[in-house]
């Protein structure tokens, strides 16, 4: 229950609809609670018309709402029949009045849990926004669905039927008990007594519940974890031939949630039972009790007694509850357990303050930069520094593995530099906040990622206020546009989830596009030009050089672009810089940008002559 205190602060948001659904169960439950006295009054009538019973006058019902009732029905001198019909007409009134005031708790607290569900899901997609790149590398995809939707799902079960049920159950027995023990506490003694029993195993079996619901919310991220990653990588699966391995791998992932939920669902299936046969013995002994005091004068109405069946059988249905309350509470705190252990994560990139980044073309320096992924271990840069002044075209060339997507990563803070410092305008990158750094920096990565969306808003999505004549100049520059232009609905077309209806090289011109689009002071390309063909790369290269103009811009690649003039370029391995210089001098130098140059021609040569 510790865990659930995490979601009082909604209770307390949405108090006015809380205590409102509150007051409608207390006035649904009083009105039920009536009933009961109603009909013990008629069935005393109807004892002091047989034979031979003595005229005397009927004892006075608990509640005075009734008394009010009964002495004015005996005012009136009716037949015993008419008695009986208004006192049928009361109690269906009665039933009526009571399930308008049910209405009303549900529209309460039923539409505040839903509220709550919005306010919460909201809560924990922001808050994964907020967390770095090395939390989403050590948790899958599925896992984190499953806490978004699955949990908190069952976190509203427990803000909403789960409470209205218990305040539901805790009203009637306290209006139930004060009118049984009003009218004879011996028997009302006899009739509770199954009860602590019952309290008994509800807590026992809840402890078994809670556990085991705990490792069903756990093997179920697990479970969606591995349909989400089969759903991802079909293509793959197919085209190795893998559907049987992995229909294998998900059906061992799958037997073990359902031998949990059995498990659970048969702890259940003994659980209900049990409070079923509690409560038949409760009303057994009212009965039997009922019956052996009226026989011995303890009891002179025969009224009582059926109230007390009355009473007895208005809680069975709350009682019973409980274990379903109980269990919707358990699976509730398993689940926010897991979801607190998701919100109390705390970013390790620390927010900055500074909001301004003034200047057209941005100043890039590493300053001895020194990075090891926290989650492999490995060393991707030692001692690095680089400086780019503002307006200068800089490209990071080195073979795969090399540490150069690691550059981009720690310039526009996926993660942070272990030592050294990296430098925007000649200040920390650490001292401005994320949305100031990111906002400058137009990137490009290498793994190029498509929304299901249109090609249009795929453009736009880093400059929501551009109109569609920017989209398609973005999309020139990229040399998109003619194959846009191409499809059915062109700008309009949706491009499937991952942008699985197009080809790499199209992915990525879309995603140049997108970039260029972004008004940004910094362009970071990642090896962006891999899945494009030579002559299209050169017109891209062409069209980067103008738009770059008075920009600053750092181009990763394990290629070199004979055609675009850099300012400098860095050659790097195993995180070092190994060479530094212009094109002519590092050719000049023979070393190993002129080793990878000569490699290249010999490749494009043996290309042509193919």
């Amino acid at each position: 229950m510790k865990h659930l205190k995490a979601v009082n602060k909604y209770f307390w948001k949405y108090r006015n609809r809380l205590l409102a659904g509150v007051l409608f169960i207390i006035i649904s439950n009083y009105f039920a609670i009536l009933a009961p006295q109603i009909t013990a009054y008629v069935v005393d009538k109807v004892q002091q018309l047989l034979p031979g019973a003595t005229a005397r006058p009927l004892s006075r019902q608990t509640d005075p709402l009734v008394n009010i009732f009964t002495d004015w029905m005996e005012g009136l001198n009716w037949s015993f029949g008419s008695i009986v019909t208004m006192c049928g007409v009361t109690i269906l009134v009665l039933a009526l009045i009571r399930g308008v005031f049910m209405f009303f708790m549900r529209q309460t607290i039923i539409v505040m849990s839903r509220h709550i569900e919005f306010d919460q899901k909201n809560e924990v997609f922001q808050h994964y926004q907020t967390l770095d790149a090395g939390f989403f590398k050590k948790h899958t995809v599925g896992d984190l669905m499953s806490r978004m939707a699955e949990d908190v799902s069952r976190v509203r079960m427990y803000t909403g039927p789960a409470i209205m049920y218990l305040i539901n159950l805790i009203t009637i027995i306290v209006f139930a008990l004060y009118n049984m023990l009003a009218k004879n506490a011996e028997l009302t003694l006899y009739t509770l007594a199954p009860l602590p029993i019952l309290a008994f195993v509800i807590y026992y079996v809840n402890t078994i519940i809670h556990n085991k619901s705990e490792k069903i919310q756990s093997l179920l991220g697990d479970l969606t974890s591995n349909a989400q990653q089969s759903y991802s990588g079909i293509r793959v699966i197919k085209s190795y031939v893998q559907e049987k391995q992995m229909a294998g791998f998900f059906n061992r992932n799958s037997e073990l949630y359902r031998d949990q939920a059995i498990g659970l669902a048969k702890v259940e299936a003994v659980y209900y039972p049990s409070i079923q046969l509690l409560i038949g013995l409760s009303t057994l002994l009212t009965i039997m009790i009922g019956g052996l005091y009226f026989l011995n004068g303890k009891i002179s109405e025969v009224g009582v007694i059926v109230e007390f069946v009355l009473y007895v059988n208005m809680l069975t249905f709350p009682v019973s509850a409980i274990g379903w309350v109980a269990s919707m509470i358990q699976r509730a705190s398993a689940s926010q357990k897991r979801l607190n252990e998701l919100l109390q994560y705390k970013s390790n990139i620390a927010e900055g303050h500074d909001e301004n980044i003034a200047q057209k073309a941005v100043d890039v320096e590493f300053k001895d930069v020194s990075f090891r992924y926290e989650h492999t271990g490995i060393q991707a840069i030692q001692s690095f520094n680089l400086h780019i002044k503002a307006g200068e075209k800089a490209a990071i060339i080195g073979k795969t593995g090399s540490g150069k997507s690691s550059l981009a990563a720690l310039l526009f803070r996926m993660f942070d530099a272990n030592e050294g410092e990296v430098l925007l305008n000649g200040k920390n990158v650490k001292d401005y906040t994320l949305e100031a750094l990111r906002k400058q920096i137009s990137y490009v990565p290498q793994e190029v990622f498509l929304f299901s969306d249109t090609v249009a808003n795929n453009i736009r999505f880093g400059n929501n206020e551009a109109s569609l004549d920017d989209v398609k100049n973005a999309a020139r520059m990229a040399v998109i546009d003619t194959e846009i232009d191409r499809f059915e609905k062109q700008y309009d077309t949706v491009v499937g989830e991952r942008g699985v209806t197009l080809s790499g090289g199209q992915k990525q011109r879309i995603s140049i596009a997108r970039a260029l689009l972004k008004p940004a002071s910094l362009i970071v390309l990642d090896d962006c030009l891999s899945a494009v063909d030579a002559s299209t790369e050169q017109a891209i290269q062409q069209n980067l050089q103008q738009y770059l103009a008075d920009k600053t811009a750092i181009v990763i690649t394990h290629r070199i672009f004979s055609l675009f003039n850099f300012d400098k370029i860095v050659v790097i391995d195993n995180g070092r810089v190994v060479e530094m210089g212009t094109h002519e001098a590092l050719l000049a130098a023979n070393g190993a940008y002129a080793d990878m140059y000569r490699q290249q021609q010999l490749h494009e040569q043996s290309d042509l002559i193919a």
